[in-house]
């Protein structure tokens, strides 16, 4: 059995992380096994369409790199691809006159109001809530012939057997059981002719011969309708496999306060495709032992669906940031700064943080990285070799691209700007001004200086004072050149200012003295 999976988003808003799961795992798998991963756009709901979102999800996963053998965009035998088109061409049209004729389907000619007093009634006596029938399940045809020739709307349901046990044998979570009766006769064909999502996607799943329904474990409560729906055609039904949902650090159900949110603000906030596409590949998923950190082609190599897990799946956004930095300490310092350089002048990123509005409790300053960004982006025109140097500095402390414009910032600024609290506690010691001097002297004659020059220079003042920890010296030194009490090797950064930069920054710090 050649293994073929959808990915079938409804094009109703953007990708989000959820969604980006679901079709990772698919795409995974479909590596994994040799087979086909199908791209479908499920828009039968036109109530809730949104023009964009199809671009969107293509523009989102062509950034992360999952791609599909069949879809809109690139053919296939099965299409087309939208279901709206399938519509269209009248797909659904022949399969539900065939469910009809087959006795597994009934129109019902329920209005709304008429719904929800049913509904009034189940619940105030406490019946299970649902349509399980109503006039229409068991209506004569000729009753049916003259209220639908009298113009009435009509929906057209789903006959669920009745006195059965439904059974599906999920790939995670095993044997699962219904009692027919509790399972409702949902609507197939709505009052405007459109497919619904139980109709229209197991038609497709079967005409498309798709092997494995991966989905979330949110539509438990629909498989036995849907496998009621195939065996009422007499389909093979396809495997079931319902993913684990995703939860944020404190167990509760995953929101944008946790840090989930839209796939292309990743991008925007500076993550790297291949980080996040590790971080969300082991989100409900394992691959035994502890392998965490997987480039691409190891991903596809371990990834089974036995490794999937039926408890919820965490999702940290501290992990996605520590992973993220890996990333980048990995990538060669080359091919860092190019992609640096593509980041920050892309005018996405430049739209996203002037219009960031931080949710929660995120404490993020949007401006100061804004401009910090822009700085970068000047320094790298102005002089790339000194700009790409001070990235280097910074790409063992960073965890995101938008990271690298606060951290760097320093090396650019004529004058950084200068930590109140670091000048009160790290500039009042009485020697502190012959400190500055001293350097300023020293580096008075030079042009350049290595890292062992600058060292050196520090170590000998330490050892002329007798101090015997070199911090009273390199903490005032750090704070007069950077501004901040961080960053990276104070003798790496002196070595990379020069002493040029050096003596100003001294001379202005001697004036806050």
């Amino acid at each position: 059995m050649s293994v073929r999976v959808r990915f079938a988003p409804s094009p109703t808003g953007m990708l989000h992380v959820g969604a980006l799961r679901d079709a990772l795992f698919k795409y995974l798998y479909a590596r994994h096994e040799g087979g086909t991963n199908i791209f479908r756009i499920e828009d039968t709901d036109r109530t809730r369409y949104v023009a964009d979102s199809e671009a969107e999800f293509v523009e989102s996963l062509r950034w992360v790199g999952i791609d599909f053998q069949e879809g809109p965009h690139v053919g296939g035998p099965f299409g087309p691809y939208r279901q709206s088109e399938r519509k269209e061409a009248g797909i659904y049209d022949k399969w539900i006159q065939e469910l009809m004729k087959l006795g597994h389907a009934y129109k019902a000619f329920e209005t709304s109001e008429e719904l929800e007093e049913m509904r009034e009634y189940q619940q105030i006596n406490k019946q299970q809530i649902g349509y399980y029938g109503g006039a229409w399940r068991d209506a004569k045809p000729e009753q049916v012939a003259e209220i639908e020739a009298a113009g009435k709307p009509y929906v057209i349901r789903q006959r669920i057997p009745r006195g059965q046990t439904i059974v599906i044998e999920d790939l995670i979570r095993g044997r699962i059981e219904w009692d027919s009766d509790t399972v409702d006769d949902p609507v197939l064909i709505k009052a405007d002719g459109m497919p619904t999502y139980h109709f229209a996607s197991m038609v497709d799943d079967h005409l498309m011969e798709i092997t494995h329904i991966i989905r979330g474990e949110e539509w438990i409560s629909s498989a036995p309708k849907h496998a009621c729906l195939f065996d009422a055609f007499g389909w093979q039904r396809p495997i079931f496999v319902h993913c684990p949902v995703i939860k944020g650090k404190d167990g509760k159900k995953l929101s944008k306060r946790h840090g989930a949110t839209r796939v292309l603000d990743y991008r925007a906030e500076g993550y790297l495709p291949d980080a996040l596409i590790n971080f969300v590949a082991l989100i409900g998923w394992s691959p035994g032992g502890d392998l965490e950190m997987m480039n691409r082609d190891e991903l596809v190599r371990e990834f089974t669906l036995d490794g999937l897990q039926p408890s919820p799946g965490m999702f940290d956004m501290d992990k996605l940031r520590s992973m993220n930095g890996d990333y980048i300490r990995a990538t060669s310092i080359d091919d860092l700064f190019e992609a640096l350089m593509v980041y920050a002048e892309n005018p996405e990123t430049d739209s996203y943080w002037e219009n960031y509005e931080p949710e929660g409790d995120l404490k993020i300053d949007a401006p100061a990285i804004r401009s910090a960004l822009q700085t970068l982006v000047k320094a790298a025109v102005a002089d790339p070799v000194y700009a790409k140097q001070a990235v280097q500095l910074e790409q063992e402390r960073v965890t995101t691209f938008a990271d690298f414009g606060l951290a760097t910032e320093f090396f650019f600024l004529d004058e950084p700007p200068m930590d109140e609290k670091a000048m009160d506690k790290y500039f009042r010691a009485e020697y502190v001004r012959e400190l500055f001097t001293t350097l300023l002297g020293i580096f008075e004659d030079k042009l350049e200086m290595s890292v062992e020059e600058c060292e050196k220079v520090v170590r000998d003042y330490v050892a002329a004072k007798e101090f015997e920890k070199p911090g009273p010296v390199v903490h005032p030194v750090r704070v007069a050149l950077t501004g901040k009490t961080f960053g990276p090797g104070l003798f790496e950064l002196m070595s990379l200012l020069g002493p040029q930069r050096m003596m100003a920054r001294l001379r202005r710090a001697l004036t806050l003295l």
